[in-house]
C-alpha cells in the first residue's frame, strides 16, 4: 500500500517555484512513499517531465480528476540509479 508522505498544494505556490519543489520533495521520498499533488488543472505536463527525467522511478495515480481540483499520488517505486546499492549494470 502506498504511504502518502507529503502533500503539496501548488495552487498556493508561485508557478516558477512549483516544479523545483515537487521534484526535490519527490527525490526525498523512500521507495513506497508518495507525494500527493493538489492542483487546479490536470498536471499532465508534469507527468511528461517525470517520464523524461525519472523513467521507471515513479507511479502516477489520479486520486481526483477535476473539474476544479485535481489530486495525483506520485509514488517513488524505486530509488534513482546510483542511489544506495549498485544494481550491477554499471560495469
Amino acid at each position: 500500500m502506498t504511504q502518502i508522505a507529503s502533500q503539496i498544494d501548488v495552487r498556493t505556490i508561485a508557478p516558477r517555484d512549483r516544479h523545483p519543489l515537487i521534484f526535490s520533495t519527490f527525490r526525498a521520498l523512500a521507495p513506497g512513499q508518495a507525494l500527493e499533488l493538489v492542483n487546479d488543472h490536470d498536471p499532465k505536463p508534469l507527468y511528461f517531465q517525470f517520464e523524461a527525467q525519472m523513467t521507471g522511478e515513479f507511479a502516477w495515480d489520479y486520486l481526483e480528476e477535476g473539474p476544479d481540483t485535481w489530486r495525483v499520488a506520485i509514488t517513488r517505486v524505486r530509488a534513482a540509479h546510483g542511489a544506495g546499492s549498485c544494481c550491477g549494470s554499471c560495469g
